[in-house]
């Protein structure tokens, strides 16, 4: 599976942007999706999680603001991020195969296959 991540940008804070993961080979519809971010200086940290039946998760950070989503038939996966803000701003990238269990959605080292970053700056 080759995932890439786009839809990075520049936006004011209060703004919106859509990011987007696409993936090759039919077992992505299999795997469980998530978002991380790594901000200047930081860890990388988890955003949100989708497994392959809907379920979702959020860090508390980004609850209620972003949504994550995904297309099985378009083999795409989507981040919808509203009500932005400056400490959002990081690269942003998508990953799939959750390995281990369920439980350890938030965790990066878990995941087998990794796209490429996608810059997010959220200006003040």
């Amino acid at each position: 599976v080759q995932l890439q991540a786009s839809g990075g940008g520049l936006v004011q804070a209060g703004g919106s942007l859509r990011l987007v993961c696409a993936a090759s080979g039919h077992a992505f519809r299999s795997y469980t999706v998530a978002w991380f971010r790594q901000a200047p200086g930081k860890e990388r940290a988890f955003v949100a999680s989708i497994n392959w039946g809907g379920g979702t998760n959020y860090d508390d950070s980004v609850k209620g603001r972003f949504t994550i989503s995904r297309d099985n038939a378009k083999n795409t996966a989507y981040l919808q991020m509203n009500s932005m803000k400056p400490e959002d701003t990081a690269v942003y990238s998508c990953a799939a195969q959750l390995v281990g269990g369920s439980n350890y959605y938030y965790m990066a080292s878990r995941y087998g296959y990794w796209g490429q970053g996608t810059l997010v700056t959220v200006s003040s």
